[in-house]
């Protein structure tokens, strides 16, 4: 076994990585960009080594100076994580021509799988069924197109290279092609340096469902499957295993396939294989077909550790070091079930936009496991994935699993960025997710119900009068309230769920009684046991960070901005006349000019931000007045970047 491996990634995995190392007597190596100095990976190492700026190009990505620390602090093997250079054939020969260990596959089986269209053709090969479509090397537009119309609509297009949704695109009808194709190809060269894609016939009622490989080189198992049909733009939110509705028959053939794919390219280590099923009326043998093989550990691996009692890790580590696989085929089996939710900072009511902040609390349920790489205290970066934690439950059946998910969410807080906590609550909570019935487009048929807001007019309205005392700084006191002829009126706007209130108060014996007005309403306040409780409701832990409140209940976390009324921006968003970056992030390209005429939905400029391009597009008809940007640009969220002339001087 080594005696010190170094991780060359970041965040939540790296901290993974460590945990299990560390529970095998192997000592650890961090490295880190002038963004991650202080963080949660960088303390728990045994070492850590700084490699470049904040940028992942000037860190993470930079092969040369990940080996030169390994060799620098005497590490035998190098663990790649997941993301950055977990899958890059060019690195795995590096590292091993510099008398290291690569802790995974092969470069020759990560080039086999790299490329789906020539996966898909290794696939073929093997016996593995795969999904209908066009994985030519003929890349003309037109000619694209024409296979488009062959294979029927609606299909995808997905950048060969691809993975996480980047370069991906569904296209219902052939007038839309042209347009999808052109940001299909333009997200995939920014993520991956390859502008190639595959069309695929998109099934209409898609599970995404994916199967667990281990494999010594030669000879391979699999750990049962994960479903992962929970997601939005193509990124998974809730992955649970094992699928359910599978049968025994489908596991089967399914991990039969899965360790055909992967002893066709002589796999080592652990990896995963992406399978699509039709949904409807049920899983088939014959209903499900190969996607891609991601050739890493997968994020969601928890909830397979969960059901099979195996460390993923400690088998990678084992195997890398040359040992044979721990276990056999038959002597793995399922035990309960389990389920992964996906914490992130991110704006769901704007479209799940990314969210940077710092955390101000940061507290998980006591009887769930929580993969973390931040704490409270720490920032949420622009430059990396705005994931705050893996929440994982386990339980003897579905049923009590996801019961003990909804409580694990219930009982989390977070407070100093917007979350998508509540939505995954929400989540937890659907009628269709709870009898197991889940495919791709749940999320997207419910948006609406999912993201709206949660709790009853009552809860949710004394929350937001907590918010308002909280806001205040309204602590009771000798002077609290005080006024010479009578109470002391004072008032707060707040800014909660898209919606603006303001809060009128006035308190009353010696500060612990207050009556509030808001929404046309009143409500009774009282100072209980050091904090304040709303009527009659119960007393709610809220936390005032910055400009901002979170108030939480079981459930239910409200977000409030505390408003500054000699801070108000009077013309952002008004009828359209500007274009707001949504976060921060790198302008990717300026797709207009001053003077030129743009139609309401008209694409202004593409913002990249956390691994994602977000199109900013024109809210009205109009001319562009200013074009307040440039291509290569670092950008706050909130900024104006393009300007229309107002409506009636164009």
């Amino acid at each position: 076994m080594f005696t010190r491996i170094l991780i060359a990634n970041r965040g939540e995995i790296a901290c993974r990585i460590i945990r299990s190392a560390r529970a095998m007597g192997v000592e650890t190596v961090a490295v880190y960009s002038d963004a991650d100095a202080g963080a949660m990976h960088v303390t728990m190492a045994d070492h850590a080594v700084h490699i470049g700026g904040p940028r992942p190009a000037e860190s993470y990505l930079r092969g040369e100076a990940i080996i030169a620390a390994a060799k620098a602090t005497g590490a035998e093997a190098i663990h790649p994580g997941y993301g950055f250079l977990s899958e890059n054939p060019d690195f795995v020969e590096a590292v091993e021509a510099a008398g290291l260990v690569f802790i995974g596959p092969s470069a020759k089986a990560i080039r086999a799988m790299g490329l789906k269209d020539a996966a898909k053709r290794v696939m073929e090969e093997a016996g593995v069924p795969v999904v209908p479509g066009y994985h030519g090397a003929e890349q003309g537009e037109a000619h694209l197109a024409a296979e488009a119309e062959k294979i029927g609509y609606p299909v995808l297009i997905k950048a060969v290279a691809g993975g996480g949704g980047k370069g991906m695109r569904r296209v219902e009808a052939a007038k839309d092609f042209a347009t999808a194709l052109a940001s299909a190809r333009s997200e995939a060269a920014s993520a991956f340096g390859n502008d190639a894609v595959l069309i695929e016939k998109y099934v209409s009622h898609p599970r995404h469902i994916e199967v667990q490989v281990f494999g010594d080189g030669t000879k391979s198992v699999h750990l049962f499957e994960r479903d992962c049909s929970l997601q939005r733009r193509h990124q998974k939110v809730i992955e649970e295993a094992p699928a359910p509705g599978m049968t025994d028959e489908v596991r089967s053939a399914m991990g039969a396939a899965a360790v055909r794919a992967a002893e066709a390219i002589g796999y080592k280590g652990a990896g995963t294989i992406e399978f699509i099923a039709d949904g409807q009326g049920g899983l088939r043998p014959d209903g499900f077909w190969f996607m891609e093989m991601n050739t890493r550990l997968q994020v969601e691996h928890p909830v397979t550790e969960a059901i099979t009692g195996v460390d993923l890790v400690e088998w990678q580590l084992r195997v890398a070091a040359g040992e044979p696989l721990p276990l056999g085929q038959d002597d793995l089996t399922i035990s309960g079930h389990a389920f992964e939710a996906r914490l992130y900072a991110e704006d769901v009511p704007a479209g799940f936009l990314p969210a940077t902040g710092t955390l101000a609390v940061l507290d998980f349920a006591p009887a769930a496991r929580a993969d973390t790489g931040v704490r409270a205290g720490d920032a949420i970066s622009p430059w990396y994935d705005p994931m705050i934690a893996k929440i994982i439950v386990h339980g003897p059946t579905r049923n009590i699993a996801r019961a003990r998910l909804v409580q694990a969410l219930g009982q989390t807080r977070v407070a100093g960025t917007v979350t998508n906590l509540g939505f995954l609550g929400a989540l937890a909570r659907h009628g269709g997710f709870a009898k197991g019935e889940v495919d791709t487009g749940l999320i997207a048929r419910d948006l609406v119900a999912l993201t709206e807001a949660h709790g009853t007019p009552e809860l949710r309205g004394a929350m937001l009068g907590v918010a308002a005392l909280v806001g205040a700084g309204i602590v009771p006191g000798a002077a609290t309230g005080f006024a010479l002829w009578q109470p002391l009126e004072q008032s707060i706007g707040l800014s909660a769920e898209g919606a603006e209130v303001v809060v009128t108060f006035r308190l009353s014996e010696g500060g612990v009684q207050a009556d509030l007005r808001f929404d046309g309403q009143s409500y009774d306040a009282k100072w209980v046991d050091g904090a304040w409780q709303v009527a009659g409701q119960p007393r709610f832990e809220a936390v005032r960070a910055a400009g901002e409140v979170f108030v939480f209940a079981p459930g239910v976390t409200l977000e409030c901005r505390i408003l500054d009324p000699l801070d108000r921006e009077s013309d952002v968003g008004q009828g359209g006349d500007v274009a707001l970056s949504p976060m921060p992030g790198l302008v990717r390209a300026v797709l207009v000019e001053a003077g030129q005429a743009v139609a309401a939905g008209e694409r202004l400029a593409v913002l990249e931000a956390m691994k994602m391009e977000h199109a900013l597009t024109a809210g009205r008809d109009g001319v562009v007045a200013e074009v307040l940007c440039a291509e290569g640009d670092q950008v706050e969220a909130g900024v104006v970047l393009v300007r229309l002339e107002p409506e009636g001087e164009a």
